[in-house]
């Protein structure tokens, strides 16, 4: 798989880089979308288009046998581009600065090379609008697509994400919790506004705001198991218009993050909990939570397979354990259908490391035949045992 992989090497580049130069934010990714589309139909690839909104499903082989599905991102990110490489961003404003245009152009990969091989069962590529973000009703890519029955017949599922911080010519995978759950949260303290000269005459909801954070701070190192691990952070707050004035109400809103779905409600619980504070002292709160992503857990078979996989590629000493995190990936809705995994390739830039969301990211594009060899192993392979 890696000598074919290298064979299309600059099909790759060729991909990734149209891909960052007109990069595309959630749910827009039409341009995107139809030349993945037209590429896989070359292939003769049976494509569906607009699943998802602008996703695009495309599936290989018989139906009858076993199905596994590669995932792969289309979205970029609301981020001006601080470099000026040939193939910077056309589009002020939004640039591929988690690796997406990278992903797709991996699955790309995969998909020529799997069309060209022989086996039992079906291969479903799954190309995914808006991982990043949520639509007017805060649902990101992966559940519309599922919505849309784009897991309809997949016994298995499995998807990559670059890493720049590893070295090229490394993978890492590891079953369990891998990545967190994540919800918004958006809140209000009301009180009674007035002069301030005169604070004893109101109800000042800066003061309710104090107690409230202290709240929300002790929700996790108090209410929480310290082996059960999770995040709530506080994003914004904004109150107040003149410096001599108590305003009515101050806004406040934050994150939450866990690995754990059982405590997902009991954070939820305890926020609220917090926010109570503000009617014992007198005022009182609104407070609305944004259902994100669930928890990203790695099936155990499905990391086996793709730990055996980036073994034959690699070879074993160049597979390492994942680091879990709670950042977000909304591949864990997929995950949480059928038994599914995700590996991260390393793709650090030797002296130059651009971290993810940063302005400069970019790859050393020399991983992705890398990638895209996993995952055409990975497929092969389970085929091959799912079929006996």
């Amino acid at each position: 798989m890696l000598k074919q992989s290298h064979a299309i090497y600059e099909d790759l580049v060729h991909w990734r880089r149209d891909f960052h130069t007109h990069p595309e934010l959630g749910f827009a990714e039409q341009r995107t979308a139809e030349i993945v589309a037209r590429e896989l139909e070359k292939l003769g690839y049976q494509v569906r288009r607009g699943v998802g909104r602008t996703g695009v499903v495309a599936d290989y082989g018989d139906s009858n046998g076993p199905t596994i599905a590669i995932r792969a991102d289309l979205d970029a990110l609301p981020i001006l581009e601080a470099d000026d490489r040939e193939y910077a961003s056309l589009t002020p404003g939004v640039m591929h600065a988690c690796g997406h245009d990278s992903h797709t152009a991996m699955a790309l990969g995969a998909a020529a090379i799997l069309a060209k091989e022989k086996f039992s069962g079906r291969v479903r590529f799954l190309f995914q609008p808006s991982e990043e973000v949520g639509d007017e009703e805060g649902i990101s890519g992966a559940p519309r697509m599922i919505a849309d029955g784009a897991l309809e017949g997949v016994d298995f599922v499995i998807a990559q994400h670059v890493d720049p911080q590893e070295p090229v010519g490394t993978v890492s995978i590891q079953a369990g919790p891998v990545s967190g759950g994540v919800d918004s949260w958006f809140g209000k303290i009301l009180g009674v506004g007035g002069h301030g000269a005169h604070p004893h005459e109101t109800v000042d909801p800066f003061y309710l705001l104090g107690h409230v954070i202290v709240g929300l701070n002790a929700i996790v190192s108090r209410r929480l198991s310290p082996f059960q691990p999770a995040v709530v952070s506080i994003g914004t707050v904004n109150g107040g218009f003149a410096q001599n004035v108590i305003p009515a109400m101050v806004e406040i809103t934050g994150t939450l993050r866990y690995a754990d779905p059982e405590i997902h409600a009991k954070i939820w619980d305890e926020i609220r909990r917090a926010f109570e504070i503000s009617r014992t002292l007198g005022g009182d709160f609104e407070l609305n939570f944004e259902d994100g992503s669930p928890p990203m857990i790695n099936h155990p078979a499905a990391a086996d397979l793709l730990r055996a996989a980036g073994s034959a590629v690699l070879g074993a000493e160049n597979v390492h354990p994942l680091k879990p995190t709670l950042g977000a990936e909304d591949f864990g809705a997929f995950t949480e259908k059928v038994p599914g995994a995700m590996f991260t390739l390393g793709t650090r830039i030797e002296g130059d490391e651009r971290t993810l969301h940063h302005p400069r990211f970019d790859i050393d594009e020399r991983a992705m035949p890398i990638g895209t060899a996993v995952l055409a192993e990975a497929v092969l392979r389970f085929l091959k045992k799912a079929s006996k």
